[in-house]
C-alpha cells in the first residue's frame, strides 16, 4: 500500500510477522523520526504498525517534510 493523503495527514500501515518485528520497525522509525526532528502519530496493534504524518508548525497539513519522512521510512522496509 502506498501512502494516502487524506483530511490533511499522509497514511500509511505496514503488517509485519509478529509484534517482534512491528517493534523492532518502529524503533527504525524512531531514530529517523528524532533525525528529521519530525515526530509521526502512530498507532501498534501486534504486527500492525499504523503511521499518520503531518507538519504540525505549518498549520496540521501535509509538507514535503513529510513526504521524506514517507520516503525514508519506505526505505527502510
Amino acid at each position: 500500500m502506498n501512502w494516502k493523503e487524506e483530511n490533511n495527514t499522509l497514511y500509511k500501515s505496514f503488517s509485519f510477522k509478529d509484534f517482534a518485528e512491528a517493534f523492532a520497525f518502529m524503533k527504525k522509525v524512531a531514530v529517523l523520526a528524532e533525525e528529521a526532528q519530525h515526530h509521526p502519530t502512530w498507532k501498534n496493534t501486534y504486527n500492525k504498525v499504523e503511521i499518520w504524518l503531518q507538519t504540525h508548525d505549518e498549520g496540521n497539513i501535509v509538507t514535503e517534510k513529510d513526504k521524506a519522512l514517507a520516503q525514508a521510512i519506505d526505505a527502510l522496509l
